[in-house]
């Protein structure tokens, strides 16, 4: 059987306010959460798990594939929120997005400075 992608582990500042955060931008769904652990999950059973861990750690990337339809509604919550997004990585773009590669993309900051990219196409 080849590999699939079941979950992974996000540090947050505040595990609620990651997830809150998420929840929105993603659609994603709440699930049962233990421990340490805030959970929520998106398409495919992927299980997203929000933590608070005791050291400081650095920006991750993480790219959530949507389609158009949620692409746009993402992006006016964005708008709607006031907060800021790119059409490329290296922040330049700001409230631009990118529809260089036959989708659109765009980038944005998590509450604990990780980087969002959502996209409509994937890259290969």
């Amino acid at each position: 059987m080849p590999a699939r992608f079941n979950h992974t582990i996000i540090a947050a500042k505040n595990a609620s306010e990651s997830a809150a955060y998420y929840k929105d931008l993603l659609e994603a769904a709440d699930a049962p959460s233990w421990g340490v652990f805030t959970n929520l999950t998106i398409a495919d059973g992927v299980l997203l798990q929000f933590a608070e861990p005791p050291i400081d750690f650095p920006p991750q990337h993480y790219a959530f594939l949507v389609t158009g339809r949620h692409f746009a509604e993402a992006r006016q919550r964005l708008v709607d929120a006031d907060r800021d997004y790119w059409a490329d990585p290296q922040r330049t773009r700001v409230n631009e997005i990118s529809d260089e590669d036959g989708g659109q993309r765009l980038y944005t900051l998590d509450p604990a400075g990780h980087f969002l990219e959502l996209l409509t196409e994937p890259y290969l």
